[in-house]
């Protein structure tokens, strides 16, 4: 999983990298091929914002929190974007398929 992070109105601190790669890790776990995420963070007077696409197999993921401070904004849009790419994941794995074993089992 590949991470861009830039700044809008603000400068990314190495402490904010970080902290967004380590709230990101737990994405990369729901699919095995790698995809990538640019991650914008942005300030608007008190008004802290992140947003984030992930590009994934020809499907694009967009969401995006507001918090009372940057890492509060950080972690509302890691969990949107895993609550995402767990639903995507639920979508493409094929139900039948069990199903279909147990009555080729049954029949022999």
């Amino acid at each position: 999983m590949r991470i861009d992070i830039h700044g809008q109105h603000t400068d990314v601190t190495p402490a904010l990298r970080d902290y967004v790669a380590m709230r990101f890790e737990r994405l990369g776990r729901h699919f095995e091929r790698p995809f990538d995420v640019r991650t914008v963070l942005s300030v608007e007077k008190t008004r802290q914002w992140a947003e984030a696409t992930v590009s994934l197999s020809g499907r694009v993921f967009h969401a995006d929190a507001e918090g009372s401070d940057m890492y509060g904004a950080i972690d509302a849009l890691a969990d949107k974007l895993d609550r995402s790419l767990l639903k995507e994941k639920e979508r493409r794995v094929d139900h039948h398929r069990g199903e279909r074993f147990a009555r080729v089992a049954a029949l022999a």
